[in-house]
């Protein structure tokens, strides 16, 4: 597919080789792929040395202190504790690189050798980007592992990685494991050192930068890394099967950043990002060191102080996004959801009046975004307070993770700011599309980024092809300097299946996602491969595709559909929601009633809703519509171990734990 000289001007990527299978370019990167945003800056120590020369005394990394921990009783009764939180204390550039070089000296002091790796198992916090950052500079690779990952996972990642060196918080070091020669540990605190084994050195992170800061360990020549040398091994949580270490060397990761970079406006010292997301998710990883490489503070925070509404937040206290005010904010849908559903929800508690204002409002704006442009005086009336909810100053939201529902993005987009969603997995080190802030359709993730490129192969069992009318579609394939270089501990084993380099040195790696590519050269993630299931009449359905499809319904909070070859399938979602719309009305005790006594009923409620939003928002087939479905009032978060960090459902884990019920309704007449 090549765009035509009228159209050139609205092109951003287009075919190299003019077949509608690819590779497609982004326009500007079409004689060659991006290697590096800085000339010359070619690892992740380098990237940061070079932040600090350029903004030395500027804030950098910033904590918000606990001044109490306080009980508070609920109206049901229950006691949560909530925090009761100061303001931000800030680093400057400065006094993180002399943090950096007294943590990795101090490191070193300990007998972490370079090349050999190091894990970290810990939540979002400063301490986990200076430790990032020292083992980019001593060439010590980073092994990152989720905190919300079950212990089985995290113990089989630690094991096959060989660290001996752990470094964790006090929160984790209580809980989960107590093993490894070091274990180097963040928090205020206590440890009781009695309760580990005495093999294990125990240290807290103070404790070793004091160390590294002693003459003898801080004169200390060392090596820095090159390019080619391996920088981090992430460890995906994985929708299925056993995690893997995806190693990447610092030449990924420059590469990726420096795309992902080129597609954001304006990043520089004058922002101020909120990090809350994992680290151990390439998506905050990359989002943060682009943020550090620009200029821009990073106040850390937690989905429990987020918002003034968080779970951890004192009542008529601030949360972290009202005191810091971000103005870029990386997401995943999930959190964008809640978000809606906590505007929406305030909107059913005001008058008629006030709901059919707003209405008005949304709807005048909504059309001044589909044309390109902004309404001033609609943000001043009615979006002014709902953006408080973020803190009053964001500019530009990126989504990634997950795919993001139009309805969402179009939310976003009017309520709060322009919305881009991003389209990379761990193996492109997030690296792969980003939509255009300026581009307000919705279900696409934009052209391939300046450093990558990509293709469709065809996967006829499945029914998409490079031909295909009106748009070419196929199993998406990205090349570029920004793939991984593999699964740690699997050389080579599947080198043909997942990563593979061509006749011209570029590596490339199978993403398992279908996607069609639009006239403008922008992706449109339509399938995944690994979602198909073949029925017994032979008819492929795409479980994402009905899940998507069902989401749409107020109804239902989050859904996992499951298939067999037999000709039915069936659904297991979460309960709230609809008990939440059940119990906020007058009649809340005769509607308990309903859902205790007629169970049969309401579920044959649900199925109707179902069929309705699967015909006419879905426009799915009729083999395609669940037939029957099991209600769960559980909350599927990562602690659950039902979906990952990014809210992916882990279908084996959901299938295991509903497998009872599944088996009713399988045998259910």
């Amino acid at each position: 597919m090549i765009c035509s000289f009228a159209a050139s001007r609205l092109c951003k990527a287009r075919s190299l080789s003019g077949r509608p299978e690819g590779p497609y370019r982004a326009v500007e990167s079409a004689d060659a792929l991006v290697t590096q945003d800085f000339e010359g800056v070619d690892t992740l120590d380098k990237l940061f040395v070079h932040a600090v020369k350029r903004f030395g005394q500027a804030s950098c990394l910033g904590t918000r202190e606990v001044l109490s921990e306080e009980e508070e009783k609920q109206p049901n009764g229950k006691i949560f504790k909530k925090l009761v939180l100061g303001d931000y204390s800030w680093m400057t550039y400065e006094e993180v690189n002399q943090a950096v070089e007294s943590f990795g000296s101090g490191l070193a002091a300990l007998g972490q050798q370079p090349c050999n790796t190091i894990a970290i198992f810990c939540e979002t916090r400063a301490e986990w980007m200076i430790t990032a950052q020292a083992c980019f500079r001593r060439n010590f690779p980073l092994v990152t592992l989720y905190a919300t990952l079950g212990e089985d996972a995290v113990v089989y990642g630690l094991d096959q990685c060989g660290a001996t060196h752990l470094i964790t918080s006090t929160e984790l070091l209580r809980t989960k494991l107590k093993v490894h020669k070091h274990v180097v540990y963040a928090g205020s605190d206590e440890v009781c050192r009695a309760d580990y084994p005495q093999s294990l050195a125990m240290h807290s992170i103070q404790e070793v930068m004091e160390l590294g800061t002693k003459p003898e360990n801080l004169s200390k020549e060392y090596k820095r890394p090159t390019a080619s040398d391996l920088a981090v091994v992430m460890y995906t949580s994985g929708s299925t099967g056993k995690p893997k270490g995806v190693k990447m060397q610092h030449s990924n990761l420059i590469a990726g950043m420096a795309g992902q970079c080129q597609r954001i406006p304006g990043l520089g010292s004058q922002d101020t990002y909120i990090a809350y997301l994992p680290l151990a998710h390439v998506l905050e990883l990359t989002a943060e060191i682009s943020c550090v490489s620009h200029g821009c503070r990073l106040g850390y925070s937690s989905p429990h102080t987020l918002t003034d509404q968080s779970s951890k937040i004192k009542s008529g206290g601030k949360g972290d996004c009202s005191v810091l005010k971000p103005t870029p904010h990386a997401a995943v849908p999930e959190i964008m959801d809640r978000i809606c559903k906590n505007v929406n929800g305030k909107l059913r508690e005001m008058s008629v009046i006030q709901r059919t204002l707003f209405k008005v409002g949304y709807n005048y704006k909504l059309q001044k975004v589909s044309q390109g442009a902004d309404s001033p005086v609609c943000n001043k009336l009615f979006f002014k307070r709902v953006n408080l909810l973020l803190g009053g100053c964001v500019r530009l939201m990126l989504s990634g993770g997950a795919p993001l529902s139009a309805s969402t993005q179009r939310f976003m987009n009017v309520c709060f700011c322009p919305v881009a969603v991003g389209y990379g997995l761990t193996e492109t080190c997030g690296a792969g599309t980003i939509s255009e802030f300026s581009d307000y359709s919705t279900g696409r993730v934009g052209a391939p980024l300046i450093c990558s490129e990509i293709k469709l192969r065809d996967w006829p069992e499945g029914g998409y092809t490079s031909q295909d009318k009106p748009h070419p579609r196929g199993e998406i394939l990205i090349g570029g300097p920004n793939v991984a270089m593999g699964y740690y501990g699997s050389e080579g084993e599947e080198e043909n299946d997942n990563f593979w380099v061509d006749e011209a040195g570029q590596r490339w790696f199978c993403t398992g996602d279908v996607g069609e590519v639009h006239p403008d050269g922008c992706l449109q993630i339509v399938d995944r491969k690994k979602d198909l299931v073949k029925l017994q009449a032979g008819e492929y359905v795409s479980l994402g595709k009905i899940e998507a499809a069902l989401k749409n319904s107020p109804l239902i909070d989050n859904i996992c559909v499951y298939a067999s070859s037999l000709p039915l399938n069936s659904v297991y979602c979460k309960l709230q929601r609809f008990l939440c719309l059940l119990l906020c009305g007058k009649m809340a005790k005769a509607f308990m009633f309903l859902c205790v006594s007629m169970y049969r009923l309401y579920i044959n409620y649900i199925l109707c809703v179902c069929v309705c939003v699967c015909g006419t928002v879905g426009k799915l087939e009729r083999f395609e519509v669940p037939q029957k479905i099991r209600l769960s009032s559980e909350a599927w978060t990562p602690e659950t171990g039902l979906v990952t960090d990014a809210f992916k459902l882990k279908r084996k884990e959901l299938k295991n734990h509903y497998i009872k019920d599944i088996e009713r309704l399988y045998g259910a007449k």
